[in-house]
């Protein structure tokens, strides 16, 4: 059995690319997303990067004209290329948005059931 960072994870992340943007204050900076997960997500760095890592930010994934998932999150790493985000916050709209995206990704239904009692467990 492997112990790769992947076997470790809880929440089961999705490629999905949309347009997506992360505010900080009065910055906001126009990202890639690479994926995401009902608990965070990744974004390439984008450059010049002047976050503040010890401060939140709100980010804004953009799924069509009217519908968006928004998110209260706060870095956890930076690795030069990447950004890797933790939510600590999602609305009840957003959230809806999020999982059914996640539910259409998934295989399984029962795995979307058992990341959703994880997110409980937090």
């Amino acid at each position: 059995m492997t112990d790769s960072p992947a076997d470790r994870r809880r929440f089961k992340r999705i490629a999905f690319d949309a347009r997506t943007e992360l505010q900080q204050g009065h910055a906001t900076w126009e990202v890639q997303l690479l994926d995401l997960s009902l608990k965070g997500l990744l974004i390439e760095r984008p450059e010049p990067w002047e976050g503040d890592p010890t401060q939140p930010f709100v980010v804004d994934i953009h799924l069509s004209t009217d519908a968006c998932v928004r998110m209260d999150v706060r870095q956890t790493h930076d690795n030069q290329h990447h950004l890797g985000f933790e939510c600590l916050h999602i609305g009840l709209e957003s959230i809806s948005h999020l999982k059914r995206l996640v539910e259409l990704n998934l295989a399984d239904s029962k795995e979307l059931d058992r990341e959703l009692a994880a997110l409980i467990d937090i």
